[in-house]
């Protein structure tokens, strides 16, 4: 079976890596590390039968709006969505205990999500880094004594160091979302097998008072339940604003109805993706591995 290239930010232990390996758990996938988000959409256009793995939003941090404008540039579609928990691990080379660390490396994101944990430690000299897994890589290249990385559970296991502590971060509810991102011709993969019932769209409007208002009027009119809206500046054109709404659909007559319906109240409206939302690819899957019943 031909394996499917998967683009991730960051390298392999990341939680770009991890997310993917939980979304395509029934596929062969072979993933492809990239050093940033840019990279990863010139290659994505590049590479027409390659799907990425781009995180979109956090329950802590809240969206990464630069990928918004990627996403929305590079002309690529949302196949798919994933939810994912982030759990952080402390963990440094085999044998190596607390009392001996003296350094903690990880992404300032992961440090600050890790706060209450590392202020147990005054005397311990935290230090940001590009991303947790690579702080983990390199400990174990270098065989580094009293370092310690916090990376997730995934990057222990591939690098071969010992978990000093587990879950370590400070809120348990912290969620990322993830986006399957790729060309039309992807949908055909097995993952993407059952019926849309979210979409996502981005689009400006005219100043005239109440504009915004009318769209999501609309929208409720037709029975769509609005998930996130999200505005960005229109880079050289001030105070005009880009629109990215996300909804949700029970019935795809309606929801073709509200798109043709609001078309003329907007200004380029572009459609972003039509997948299914986590909740039912969830449901999907868990149906899908269920054991045939015996026949008598």
């Amino acid at each position: 079976m031909q394996k499917q290239a998967v683009l991730i930010q960051g390298i392999e232990g990341s939680n770009h890596h991890l997310a993917a390996i939980e979304f395509f758990q029934d596929q062969t996938t072979e993933i492809i590390p990239c050093q940033s988000f840019r990279e990863l959409f010139s290659r994505l256009t590049d590479e027409k039968d390659a799907l990425a793995m781009v995180a979109m939003e956090n329950t802590l941090a809240g969206s990464l709006l630069a990928n918004y404008t990627l996403l929305r540039q590079s002309g690529m579609m949302i196949l798919g969505e994933y939810k994912m928990r982030i759990s952080h691990q402390l963990m440094a080379l085999q044998g190596q205990r607390i009392s001996q660390i003296s350094e903690i490396h990880s992404h300032p994101m992961a440090l600050a999500q890790c706060e209450a944990f590392l202020l147990q430690y005054p005397g311990i000299r935290l230090v940001e880094s590009e991303d947790t897994a690579l702080s983990a890589r390199i400990i174990a290249q270098e065989s580094i004594q009293g370092r310690a990385a916090i990376a997730s559970e995934l990057a222990s296991q591939l690098y071969d160091l010992e978990i000093v502590a587990s879950q370590i971060e400070t809120n348990p509810h912290n969620f990322t979302r993830f986006l399957v991102v790729g060309s039309h011709e992807s949908v055909a993969l097995p993952s993407f097998r059952t019926e849309t019932d979210k979409s996502s769209i981005v689009f400006a409007l005219p100043h005239e008072s109440g504009s915004l208002s009318r769209i999501l009027s609309m929208l409720s009119y037709f029975s769509l339940n609005l998930t996130k809206i999200q505005s960005l500046p229109v880079v050289g054109r001030e105070w005009e604003y880009l629109f990215y709404v996300d909804f949700t659909f029970t019935d795809r007559k309606l929801y073709q109805a509200a798109m043709e319906a609001i078309r003329p109240l907007c200004l380029n409206l572009q459609l972003l993706g039509e997948y299914q939302t986590h909740e039912s690819r969830i449901k999907f899957v868990n149906k899908e591995i269920e054991p045939n019943s015996i026949q008598a």
